[in-house]
């Protein structure tokens, strides 16, 4: 799951077809960018693995929206290197936000 390009087409997003198969890509690579993300951040992380994944999912998203604001950002459907930093990159900063969120005082 390469991170998600925001273009002004909304018809072309909300009529996109998933099967199977792009729903378990897109479980492996929020892994993926969330395990990264997570060895990143200095810290203990109290999240499971499925929070893991999660926070992969939604880094995709805000990493995809930061790189279509570049000039070399991609589209989604693409696999590459970019949309893989991305992904970590997004998974990090909302990463950074729930540690920031859940510190005890």
């Amino acid at each position: 799951m390469p991170a998600i390009y925001f273009n002004t087409n909304y018809r072309e997003i909300a009529t996109m077809d998933l099967g199977f198969w792009d729903v378990i890509s897109w479980i492996v690579f929020g892994l993926i960018a969330g395990a990264i993300a997570r060895l990143l951040v200095p810290g203990k992380q109290a999240i499971g693995w499925i929070m893991t994944i999660l926070l992969g999912i939604a880094g995709s998203f805000v990493g995809g929206f930061l790189f279509s604001l570049l000039p070399f950002g991609r589209p989604a459907g693409d696999f590459s290197p970019t949309n893989l930093i991305g992904s970590i990159i997004g998974a990090v900063v909302l990463l950074l936000i729930y540690i920031y969120a859940t510190k005890k005082r």
